[in-house]
């Protein structure tokens, strides 16, 4: 390895900002579940899926539809 390295002629990452961020969820077992069975079927990795879903939630700005049950 050399001692320095020049970078003068580096470029930019131009995917630097789409970089994804690894945080902690709490999600039922039984919706990991359903994830993970869905990539079966897929081909995709379970944590790829939820966030294809999630992204395209987010795009098309969807808002949940909660109803509370007493």
């Amino acid at each position: 390895m050399r001692e320095e390295y020049d970078f003068a002629q580096s470029v930019q990452n131009p995917y630097a900002k789409k970089v994804k961020k690894q945080i902690s969820l709490n999600v039922d077992a039984n919706t990991i579940e359903y994830f993970k069975d869905l990539s079966v079927k897929m081909g995709l990795p379970y944590q790829t899926l939820i966030n294809s879903y999630l992204t395209d939630c987010a795009m098309r700005h969807v808002e949940p539809q909660l109803k509370w049950t007493s």
